[in-house]
């Protein structure tokens, strides 16, 4: 009993396994704060901003990191020998016979003389920042689900990823600066994770659609932002870049804690109550409710609406003021683990994810646009970040009209069969490649959008921060057109094998997830599973 009665996140799932909760929080959260007002989706909207400094962080390195255009000095002696404009580097060449066509000062490459360190040198500062992301990714990806929630670990990486920026502005050298940019890299790897679900968590089931495309698109305002600051400071320090990048984010953060409520959802999850009971509170203010009702007796009402939509909860040692509950910070891992319906529908989606997360990221470096030692390098950016306009945009048309399920599969396929289309057409139909190069892009980023979204609905609120960020991390690698092709559209089959989430309420508890299983199972010898039961899982 003790044991139950401190772990809010594991408790017992063989109770009642026909019995389906006749209510969720969802339908709890509408009630008592009324229809999602404009106060509070803008509340949500504001949270979901943080997706634009996470965005700022993923490509300053563009512009900070770049090997600036140099050119022969005219008048040297000897010069018209030894310096050509052809010359493909200026390695071989007399130190005085060739200069940096803008301030040294512009970059670390060239403040550092790290045109001739050789590229392990030159790429170490972007390895220690995705290999913190990386590393990031797996120590604090459950801190949000157990011990700190969504709104504290997402205040914490923020000003940590912002101080480490400013830090960053005073490396004195190159091995400084890669070890600082791992700590960015750190940090930064919930940002995206924690911002996506506490702003649905934020709001009912029908506005979750419209914050999750306002996050999209505020990821493509920080991708537009940085290239803008870039070109205001072109003839700055590289120094300036990060200062002005970490400052107004400190700032937000600010913002943010005095803005920003946490999760009722986990609040409730957790056994914190008496939180959960002035969240709701706060929020049907925020909807022209009434903020004076008596905590106790909305606390009761809430207890009853607790039991009687078969969600335990349990209240934690010091009446809920403190930081977590039980269950211990891996806990939700260890929830998942233990069920093997979470682990096949983690490692399905998880699959789908790597391929369509391979294209994602890797297209842009394969082409070469994000890399671009030109002098276009700043609209070469904005046309990278621009590509994301029309994909948040069909994202947001597929949530509302289409099953999650179908649209995954459709665009990994679409994307897959493009890929391939590069590697068959032949290379003097430049015009073909580049058509078909765009349409897997497009497609890509449309289901990057859909596989995140489908992540959080997938998972109950006890696990969803966790399930998630292992999704992200499943997204990030880099191939070749060819296998890019290959992986996308054979991974996305896996999603195939997940039970459709549209227009589903969310549940919090893993026990909730299987008494739906069960229900739907336990009808199959009398009905057509799939058609009366549309959320049946198939795994």
């Amino acid at each position: 009993m003790a044991d139950t009665a401190t772990a809010p996140l594991l408790t017992s799932h063989k109770a009642n396994p026909a019995k389906v909760p006749s209510s969720s929080i969802d339908d709890m959260i509408e009630k008592y704060i009324g229809d999602t007002g404009a106060m509070q989706l803008l509340k949500a909207v504001f949270v979901a901003l943080a997706w634009a400094f996470d965005a700022q962080q993923v490509f300053i390195s563009v512009f900070t990191d770049a090997e600036p255009q140099w050119h022969c000095v005219v008048g040297v002696a000897g010069n018209s020998s030894s310096c050509t404009p052809s010359a493909a580097s200026p390695c071989a060449l007399p130190l005085d016979a060739w200069a940096w066509d803008r301030p040294a000062k512009t970059s670390v490459v060239s403040e550092w003389a790290l045109q001739c360190a050789g590229p392990a040198l030159v790429s170490l500062p972007a390895s220690s920042f995705f290999a913190g992301c990386l590393a990031g990714g797996f120590v604090l990806t459950t801190l949000a689900d157990s011990v700190l929630g969504r709104k504290k670990m997402l205040l914490a990486s923020l000003v940590s990823m912002s101080v480490a920026g400013l830090l960053t502005a005073s490396a004195p050298n190159v091995w400084a600066y890669a070890a600082l940019r791992f700590v960015s890299g750190f940090a930064r790897s919930i940002v995206g994770t924690c911002t996506l679900v506490l702003s649905t968590e934020l709001v009912g089931k029908k506005w979750r659609d419209t914050v999750s495309v306002a996050a999209f698109f505020c990821y493509t305002v920080g991708f537009l932002s940085l290239p803008a600051l870039a070109y205001a400071l072109r003839e700055e320090s590289w120094r300036s870049i990060y200062f002005w990048m970490s400052v107004p984010c400190l700032f937000y953060a600010a913002l943010l804690h005095f803005l920003a409520q946490e999760s009722p959802r986990w609040l409730l999850v957790r056994g914190r109550k008496r939180d959960a009971v002035e969240t709701l509170r706060q929020l049907a203010a925020l909807n022209g409710g009434s903020s004076t009702t008596d905590l106790s007796v909305l606390e009761l009402e809430l207890e009853l609406e607790l039991e009687a939509c078969c969600v335990t909860m349990h209240e934690e040692d010091d009446g809920g003021s403190s930081g977590g509950g039980g269950g211990g910070v891996f806990a939700a891992l260890q929830a998942m683990w233990e069920r093997p319906w979470a682990i096949r529908r983690l490692a399905a989606i998880m699959v789908a994810g790597f391929g369509v997360g391979m294209v994602y990221f890797g297209m842009p470096l394969t082409v070469g646009s994000l890399g671009s030692r030109s002098s276009n390098l700043y609209l070469s950016t904005v046309y990278n970040a621009l590509a994301e306009v029309p994909s948040s945009i069909l994202s947001g048309l597929l949530m509302a009209r289409a099953n999650r399920r179908s649209s995954v599969v459709a665009l990994a396929a679409s994307a897959g069969a493009c890929s391939l289309a590069c590697v068959a057409v032949p290379q003097r139909a430049g015009a073909a490649r580049m058509a078909a190069e765009l349409l897997s892009f497009f497609a890509t980023c449309t289901a990057y959008d859909l596989i995140l979204i489908y992540s959080i609905e997938l998972f109950p609120t006890s696990v969803r921060n966790s399930a998630v960020g292992l999704v992200r991390q499943a997204m990030r690698s880099i191939w070749s057109f060819g296998v890019f092709g290959l992986v996308i559209g054979c991974s996305g089959l896996f999603a195939a094998s997940l039970p459709e989430t549209r227009g589903r309420s969310m549940l919090d508890t893993m026990e909730d997830e299987e008494m739906r299983s069960q229900a739907a199972v336990a009808s199959y010898s009398s009905t057509n599973p799939i058609a009366k039961y549309p959320d049946n899982d198939p795994v």
